[in-house]
């Protein structure tokens, strides 16, 4: 059974893959774990590939969406990246990490924030 806070993050996911697809990106993977860390999004667009990190909130009673990437989940999404790229035949052109921070306050509209080059 999820919580309330894996089905709030989860929702942020779809949204953010929905988002970056209107932006030309295809989703290559989700929730791509390794014993290093987890990428919640790996999405390409021709050369280049993105590594996203999603922060979904319902308020900001604890802070922005963003302030919850904190100098420990960078280090593990550095080194998950790492072990991403191992795995593939052939390392990509172009490559970076960003963030997608969502704030959805009761009846509005998501407020998406896109954050590149967060390492």
């Amino acid at each position: 059974m999820l919580d309330r806070r894996q089905i709030l993050g989860g929702r942020g996911e779809q949204c953010a893959a929905a988002f970056l697809c209107t932006k030309g990106f295809e989703l290559v993977a989700s929730n791509w774990r390794c014993p290093m860390g987890e990428i919640d999004l790996i999405v390409r667009k021709g050369e280049e590939v993105r590594f996203i990190e999603v922060k979904t909130r319902y308020s900001t009673t604890f802070g922005y969406p963003e302030e919850a990437i904190t100098k420990t989940k960078l280090r593990h999404m550095a080194r998950a990246i790492e072990m991403w790229l191992r795995t593939q035949k052939r390392e990509p052109k172009r490559y970076q990490a960003d963030a997608i921070a969502i704030l959805v306050l009761p009846g509005q509209s998501p407020d998406i924030r896109w954050i590149e080059g967060i390492l």
